[in-house]
């Protein structure tokens, strides 16, 4: 087996393995109400940092330009 082919064969696997969790996820209310919690804690934390940042590194650069 090649390189090529064990790394289609894994992606496979894993696109077949995400695909059904996602089934099971979606169609079992209690996992759907987590995983729609879950994803709201992650934008309420991570994207406000991402924004500050993105923001801070904007500061630097127009100092440097100015």
């Amino acid at each position: 087996m090649t390189s090529a082919t064990a790394r289609t064969i894994a992606n496979v696997v894993m696109v077949s393995a995400g695909a059904a969790a996602a089934y099971v996820v979606l169609t079992t209310p209690p996992l759907r109400r987590l995983a729609l919690r879950a994803s709201q804690a992650w934008l309420g934390a991570s994207l406000p940092i991402f924004l500050a940042n993105e923001v801070r590194k904007a500061w630097v650069e127009s100092a440097r330009a100015g």
